[in-house]
Order: structure tokens, then C-alpha cells, then sequence
């Protein structure tokens, strides 16, 4: 990606959105562009922590392995998405692996360096700890979820969220979200098995709460789904 691409590129992220030309280079200075195949890690848990990276293009699969290889997914990202959020100011390794589910374009921004523009950019700092901040609040919803939750109102919430974040809004005021995570990808965001989740989405199915197109995609109304919650 050559330089004015790049920054044309940063310059869309509502990170760096307020910045000037001159600060938006910045950025691009520090900044290198690479390609990953699919399958491939961008980084593996305990990995020292050396960069950040912006997606361009591509979807990246952030999740934990335990001793027993069995996977815990954080949270899966697209085009316009940073990662990782505790590399800033934090010395150690990766908490978690990035595996790379389609091929992609990412650009990748060292931490040392890109903590030196923030000092520099008191502006750009404020936006950063409000993504930390937003990010935090994310993870503290889905850790009581899992600890107030029983498994079925666990995968309502995991079916909302999804709704929010990836999900197409619909004329009819329905959520359209696409069939690119698996029953294995849904059973490992909340630490269930796929059986579960396959079991739960056919009873929900079964009593009209969920309904699924020609394409395997799911059409969620999330206000049909809250009053499960009640």
C-alpha cells in the first residue's frame, strides 16, 4: 500500500478521524502494510508484544488456548478494527493468539513508536483509553453473562451482541447476520460445547424466536430475543 493510501486509510479509522493531514502522517511514517494468508497468526499467545495492528481488509480470530488446547475466542474482527488492545502501555506477551480466517491486509504500527505519537497527541490518547474503555466495559458484560447466566440465556446475549456488532439492519427492523461463524466458533465465545449450541438454535427455531434464510444466515429480532431475558 503505498503512502497516501495508507494514510487515507488511517485517516477513516474513528481513532484518527480529527487528525490533521500532518498528524495522520504521523502515523503513516510509523506505519508498514502486510498481507497474511488464511490460517495463518499474526501473533501467538505469550509472543512478546511489539505492535499494533489496524485491519484494511480481512478477518482476524482472536482467541485463548488452555493446556488442554481447548478454545476460548475473544472476539473475532473485520475491516476497520484494532488489535490488541492491552498492548498499549503493557510490557509482556500477547494474552491471547490472532489467527487470520480469510486472507488479509493489515496494518501494523510498533508500539514503541506509536506510544511516543500519543504522548505527542494528547487528543489521540483521550480516543485510545475510550477504546480501552469501551472494550472493557464489552468484556465485563460477557464475564457476568457467564457467571449470572444459564447456558441458554448465555447464547440469547452471544446472539444479540452479534446482532450489534456485525448484524445488517433489515426494512422490516429484523438484523440479518451472516452465516460466518460456525456452531464451534458460537460454542467457543461462551465456553459451551458445539452440541449445545446446535441443540439450543433448533429449539429457538422451533419456537419462531430465530429464523434462518436460504444461505444459512440468521434473521434475529433483538427485541423478541430481550424478552427472553425478562
Amino acid at each position: 500500500m503505498k503512502k497516501h493510501e495508507l494514510k487515507t486509510f488511517l485517516s477513516n479509522y474513528a481513532l484518527f478521524r480529527d487528525l490533521d493531514d500532518l498528524e495522520i502522517e504521523k502515523i503513516a511514517d510509523i506505519s508498514i502494510t502486510r498481507e497474511w494468508n488464511k490460517n495463518s497468526h499474526v501473533f501467538m499467545q505469550g509472543d512478546p508484544i511489539e505492535n499494533v495492528y489496524f485491519i484494511h481488509q480481512g478477518k482476524v480470530k482472536i482467541y485463548k488456548s488452555d493446556i488442554n488446547g481447548r478454545e476460548q475466542i475473544v472476539n473475532i474482527l473485520k475491516n476497520g478494527e484494532m488489535f490488541p488492545h492491552v498492548g498499549f502501555f503493557r510490557k509482556g506477551g500477547y494474552p491471547a493468539f490472532a489467527e487470520v480466517l480469510e486472507p488479509s491486509i493489515l496494518a501494523v504500527v510498533p508500539i514503541s513508536h506509536f506510544e511516543r505519537v500519543l504522548v505527542e497527541n494528547p487528543e489521540l490518547s483521550i480516543k485510545v483509553f475510550k477504546v480501552l474503555g469501551e472494550k472493557i466495559v464489552d468484556l465485563q458484560e460477557r464475564l457476568e453473562a457467564q457467571v449470572l447466566n444459564n447456558t441458554y440465556e448465555q447464547i440469547i446475549k452471544l446472539l444479540i451482541r452479534l446482532a450489534n456488532l456485525y448484524g445488517e439492519k433489515r426494512e422490516d427492523g429484523t438484523i440479518l447476520v451472516k452465516a460466518e461463524f460456525t456452531n464451534k466458533d458460537l460454542a467457543n465465545m461462551i465456553g459451551t460445547t458445539r452440541e449445545t449450541v446446535s441443540r439450543t438454535l433448533t429449539k429457538m427455531k422451533k419456537d419462531q424466536l430465530i429464523e434462518t434464510d436460504d444461505d444459512g444466515d440468521m434473521i434475529l429480532n433483538t427485541d423478541v430475543l430481550l424478552d427472553e431475558l425478562i
